[in-house]
């Protein structure tokens, strides 16, 4: 089981790289924050997650142990597959993602291609309580309309997504603003 990469990104495409580890390079799947942000021929370290089936055998990639752990959590839950909980990773960031979770709000799990309602109930009632309450962080409905109005402004979802963890909390508006001072604009 391959655990963790270090190497150089060789390769850069859509939804993922190519890692070339002491002449071989590994296709992983990384979510959207980690493409944005990877530079061809720049070095880069991840956690994995290898997904073998009777047809393919996939790498997942992921910059800290937590995302790991929160992928493989969703995984784990019968009907989500790898590629749909990379997808729920890439809709906000883990905090936002736990604290909905926590608070039972599925309404933007729900936009994730490939969850239904059912799926995003039954993700759900599998985690919930897992998490702590998450008080201190904003909503996910917040934070995915604060990274929306960023990226409607010309932002990328990176960048974006940097902001919005320098800024502290607040509703949706004062967070914009302050990551707007944050981005220069």
């Amino acid at each position: 089981m391959i655990s963790h990469l270090s190497g150089r990104i060789f390769y850069k495409e859509e939804k993922y790289l190519v890692i070339e580890v002491g002449g071989i390079g590994y296709k992983v799947f990384v979510m959207n924050e980690s493409l944005e942000k990877s530079v061809l021929g720049e070095n880069i370290t991840l956690w994995t997650h290898q997904a073998i089936r009777e047809d393919s055998h996939d790498l997942y990639g992921f910059e800290t142990k937590d995302e790991l752990d929160f992928f493989e959590l969703l995984i784990g839950i019968s009907g989500i597959g790898p590629k749909s909980a990379l997808n729920i990773l890439n809709v906000a960031s883990l905090s936002a993602l736990k604290k909905a979770i926590s608070s039972g709000d599925t309404s933007h799990l729900v936009k994730v291609s490939g969850i239904g309602k059912k799926s995003a109930d039954k993700i759900v009632l599998e985690l919930k309580g897992k998490f702590g309450d998450g008080a201190d962080e904003p909503s996910l409905r917040e934070e995915v309309d604060a990274l929306e109005a960023l990226k409607s402004l010309g932002f990328t979802h990176k960048d974006a997504r940097d902001a919005l963890k320098e800024v502290g909390n607040g509703n949706t508006e004062e967070r914009v603003k302050a990551a707007l001072k944050f981005l220069g604009k």
